[in-house]
Formats: structure tokens, C-alpha cells, sequence
């Protein structure tokens, strides 16, 4: 396999891919909920950023349009008001 990050020295990366392989199935799943958490995080924060004077009804909106898309943020959330 070549390298997934070339800015990662191979034995690095081929340590870190080991460690993965091995790590139990519920610490996986409990790592990638933490980064969703982040990401997420980091979204709202983008949003009261540029929104200043949203309320967190809009916030929460604008992050619903963001992570599903305007079409299903609006059948999931109704129109815009």
C-alpha cells in the first residue's frame, strides 16, 4: 500500500495503521464519534461566527442545511422562516 499521508514518515503511518487493525470495534466507533463531535463543534462555531445575531433556532438551521443539504433540511425542518 503507498502512502496515505505523505507529509507522515511510512513507519509512522504503518504503525498507526496497526494500531487501528487492532484496536477493539467499540473504540473505533467511540473515535470516530469524537471526531463527528469535533467537526460538528467546529461547524457551529463557523456559523455563530459569520452569524453573530442568530438566535440558536437559526444556528441549529443553518448547521440542519449544511450537514443535510437545502432540500432535506427543509423536509426534515419545514421552510426557512
Amino acid at each position: 500500500m503507498g502512502a496515505l499521508f505523505p507529509d507522515t514518515d511510512p513507519r509512522i503511518e504503518a504503525l498507526q495503521i496497526d494500531l487501528i487493525r487492532r484496536m477493539p470495534p467499540w473504540r473505533k466507533m467511540a473515535v470516530v464519534e469524537s471526531l463527528n463531535e469535533t467537526v460538528r463543534t467546529l461547524a457551529i462555531s463557523g456559523i455563530k461566527q459569520r452569524y453573530p445575531q442568530a438566535t440558536a433556532e437559526q444556528v441549529h438551521r443553518m448547521f440542519a442545511e449544511m450537514a443535510l443539504g437545502a432540500e432535506l433540511a427543509e423536509k426534515v425542518y419545514g421552510r426557512v422562516r
